[in-house]
């Protein structure tokens, strides 16, 4: 070998250079963006990574990283390029079809463990459920839940049966295609969660090129003023909810007040406005709120 050849890249050197290029770019985080390529592009496991850190790649594999890299690069979600996407306690597939799950609609999560102690068998549906997030990982919480999921998009629905399938939960939840609940009883859910599009139209040009580029539009435009979804969504979930019912929705951080008023006005009592874990307001319901309430253990 040359004195000038360049040294074949490892593990530890492809990581650290892609690290150095997704940081220059300004992506939020860069280490472990780069870390999650690389396993993905490798095969290797975060272990790999630390134990073996000059193992040497060879060139087809350092080739599939670089593409990877190059992709996030020009701003690409990382759950784009790899398809999938880990919420909550599980990992689901995810394609431009749907909204790829994000750590704040955990929140709902939160509510929900809460609002329904471990053993106890209920009823659950998901409107506008896209990828099925919300609902499946609720199933996985709570082993007496049956669910449904409802969705306008074809697509999206195909993909939410593809992630129960492979989490071994289509037994336990059905997926529709209708708009919002139309077509469900009165008084048929005991719980109802919805993480319905809230950003306002004009706004949508200014996101992160990570959402406005990459996510459904259909998944992200609220109206106007962000707030048309839950002037639909009140009065159909007052309708199909059980006496005791819990629902819960997700907001945008300066919604609050406003869809608090909305589901006072369809009738509940009790609403609250829940904040996440960067203490923003995130969800709206009439269900426990995580700061204050622990979660049931029978």
């Amino acid at each position: 070998m040359s004195e000038n050849a360049p040294a074949a890249p490892t593990l530890l050197s492809a990581w650290k250079g892609a690290q150095a290029q997704l940081k220059a770019a300004g992506i939020d985080s860069p280490s472990i963006d780069a870390r999650l390529l690389l396993e993905a592009s490798t095969g290797v496991g975060r272990v790999d990574i630390l134990n073996d850190p000059y193992r040497v790649l060879d060139a087809d594999r350092f080739a599939a990283f670089e593409a990877m890299v190059a992709r996030r690069l020009k701003r690409e979600p990382v759950s784009r390029i790899l398809g999938k996407k880990g919420f909550w306690k599980i990992m689901l597939n995810v394609t431009p079809d749907v909204l790829s799950p994000r750590p704040d609609t955990e929140t709902l999560l939160d509510v929900v463990v809460r609002a329904f102690p471990p053993h106890r068998a209920f009823d659950m549906i998901d409107l506008g459920a896209g990828s099925g997030a919300i609902l499946l990982a609720a199933l996985v919480e709570r082993a007496g839940a049956r669910g449904v999921g409802t969705d306008i998009s074809t697509e999206a629905i195909a993909v939410a049966r593809e992630n129960a399938a492979n989490l071994d939960l289509d037994g336990r939840c059905t997926f529709v295609r209708t708009e919002w609940a139309a077509g469900f009883a009165d008084a048929s859910f005991d719980l109802v969660v919805s993480n319905p599009p809230y950003i306002p139209t004009g706004d949508i040009a200014g996101l992160d090129p990570e959402v406005r580029d990459h996510d459904p539009h259909l998944a992200l435009d609220g109206g106007p003023d962000g707030l048309q979804p839950y002037r639909d969504l009140a009065p159909e979930i007052a309708r199909i909810l059980r006496p005791q019912g819990v629902f819960a929705v997700e907001i945008g951080w300066d919604q609050g007040p406003a869809v608090k008023a909305l589901f006072e006005a369809a009738g509940f009592a009790g609403v609250k406005v829940v904040k996440d874990l960067g203490d923003r307001d995130r969800v709206v319901t009439n269900g426990p709120d995580p700061r204050v309430d622990p979660i049931p253990e029978a």
